[in-house]
């Protein structure tokens, strides 16, 4: 136990790292994912599309390769980013794909009929998406929207591979030093506990929001 609490203080270092890069990606990647779902929905075949291919490519490839693309392939091209924030921009342009086709499905779920009440009620688009079709998208996309969010905790281990310090370099780092496993049993257990706070949370807000269940 004493060496679990020496190296405890370096594993929170690692763990901040891997917060901020969660922290950043949850904050730009879920807005953008609405965007993109708006887009995928509209009337406009270009723009869905667009949409369509943009996320065909950043599902349909690892997001290890697309943090290499990120950090190696855009200075070719004169776009050089810091490890971090080529970390950010792989991680956010992911996500919100994934997300963009959570929203989707979510707003495709809602009957057509309440759009064509909004149409009545004298509604654009965009105030029938804001005010009547996302709070209830919102009850219907929770659960795979969790699951996202889970393995995103999971994910943000993959920066590793850009030398960044956080916390499954920075386990690794000691177990080389060390000779020893805790460093890897201390960070599962960060982890753990990290998912399972999102689980707990997640599954408050499905129970608020089913209170509106019909």
């Amino acid at each position: 136990m004493d060496y679990v609490f020496k190296i405890v203080p370096q594993m929170l270092d690692g763990c901040f790292v891997s917060f901020q890069v969660f922290l950043i990606t949850i904050v730009l990647s879920i807005p953008l994912g609405i965007l993109l779902s708006l887009g995928r929905v509209s009337g406009s075949q270009i723009l869905q599309k667009i949409i369509g291919f943009y996320v065909w490519i950043m599902r349909g490839t690892p997001l290890m390769l697309q943090i290499f693309f990120v950090y190696f392939v855009l200075p070719s091209v004169g776009i050089r980013l810091p490890d971090f924030e080529s970390a950010l921009v792989a991680f956010v342009l992911n996500y919100a794909a994934y997300f963009c086709e959570i929203f989707r499905s979510g707003i495709q779920a809602i009957p057509k009929g309440q759009y064509e009440a909004a149409h009545t009620l004298g509604m654009n688009y965009l105030q029938t998406m804001r005010r009547i079709i996302l709070p209830q998208v919102i009850r219907i996309i929770l659960p795979p929207i969790s699951n996202e969010t889970i393995t995103l905790v999971k994910d943000t281990s993959l920066v590793y591979v850009l030398a960044m310090n956080d916390l499954m370099r920075t386990a690794r780092n000691l177990v080389q030093r060390d000779f020893s496993i805790t460093p890897f049993i201390v960070a599962a257990v960060f982890y753990l506990i990290a998912t399972l706070i999102l689980t707990v949370l997640f599954e408050r807000l499905e129970k608020h929001f089913s209170r509106y269940e019909q």
